[in-house]
C-alpha cells in the first residue's frame, strides 16, 4: 500500500517556535510615544561609577604596586634627564631586597633639599593622592645605591675609583667628564640604611654630604622610563657591582 500522503500545515509554520526568542522590539501602543530606555539619569550614574571604579584602581596601584614620578634636577644625568617620567616600583625594597646599582626614590630624611615645598591646588594634590598625576620632587629624591647595610664603602683608589668591601667599581653611568667623586670618604653602611650617590657626580646632594637613607625611607626601586618617548626604556647599572664581595 502506498504511503499516506499529508498535506503540509501552512498554518503551523507560520507560527513561531514554543520557546523561541524574539529579536524584534515590542510594537508601541498606538498614540503612545516611545520612550528612551534608561536616560539621562542612568548614563550619567554610569559614568560616575566607571570613573570611581577607575579612581580606585588606580588609588590601589599607587599605594600598592606602581607610583610615576618625574625628575625636577640634573642630578642623575645623564641615565636620567630633566623633565624624565619614570615608573617606581613600589615593592622594592620590600619584600623583595634591594640591590647595588639600583635607582632608588626616596622622601628627604631631613632638609636634604633645603626647601619648603611649594603650594600646590586641592586638584593637583587630589592627582597624586590617587595616583593618577605623577609625584614631583618637592618631598621625593632619586640616586643610585652603592652601598647596603654593613658595606664598607671608599672613595677613592689610586685610580680614582669607588670601592665597596675593598671591590674598585668601574661606573660607566657617571657623568661623561665627572670623577667618581671629589670627596674622599670611609664609611661602613648602618643596618637598615642605604649608601646612595647621584650620577651627576658634581651636581649631587647625596650620602657623601648627608650621610645615608633609613630603609623606611625609601619609596620603591625605579625600573624604567616612561616618557618621553626618545628617552623610553630600563635603568642599567646593577651589574657593575656583580662581583662585589658580601661585607666581612
Amino acid at each position: 500500500m502506498p504511503p499516506e500522503q499529508h498535506e503540509p500545515n501552512h498554518a503551523a509554520d507560520d507560527q513561531p517556535a514554543t520557546g523561541s526568542t524574539s529579536l524584534e522590539a515590542d510594537p508601541a501602543t498606538p498614540g503612545e510615544p516611545v520612550k528612551e530606555r534608561g536616560g539621562f539619569l542612568s548614563a550619567l550614574r554610569e559614568t560616575v561609577v566607571v570613573a570611581a571604579l577607575a579612581l580606585f584602581f588606580a588609588f590601589l596601584i599607587k599605594t600598592f604596586l606602581v607610583q610615576a614620578f618625574f625628575i625636577p634636577s640634573g642630578s642623575m644625568e645623564n641615565t636620567l634627564q630633566e623633565g624624565d617620567r619614570l615608573l617606581v616600583n613600589k615593592l622594592s625594597p620590600t619584600p623583595f631586597a634591594v640591590e647595588r646599582g639600583e635607582v632608588v626614590v626616596f622622601q628627604d630624611p631631613g632638609q636634604w633639599l633645603g626647601s619648603t615645598p611649594k603650594d600646590k591646588s586641592l586638584l593637583h594634590k587630589a592627582g597624586q593622592f590617587v595616583g593618577v598625576l605623577p609625584g614631583d620632587g618637592d618631598e621625593y629624591l632619586i640616586k643610585r645605591v652603592i652601598g647596603l647595610p654593613g658595606d664598607r664603602v671608599q672613595c677613592c683608589d689610586a685610580e680614582g675609583r669607588v670601592q665597596v668591601n675593598g671591590k674598585s667599581i668601574d661606573e660607566p653611568y657617571v657623568f661623561p667628564g665627572n670623577p667618581p667623586s671629589l670627596v674622599e670618604f670611609d664609611e661602613k653602611v648602618p643596618e637598615d640604611h642605604l649608601w646612595v650617590m647621584g650620577d651627576h657626580r658634581s651636581n649631587s646632594g647625596d650620602s657623601r654630604y648627608h650621610g645615608t637613607v633609613p630603609m623606611d625611607r625609601v619609596t620603591g626601586g625605579a625600573f624604567v622610563v616612561i616618557w618621553p618617548f626618545d628617552h623610553v626604556g630600563t635603568l642599567p647599572g646593577k651589574d657593575v657591582f656583580a662581583d662585589v664581595p658580601d661585607p666581612k
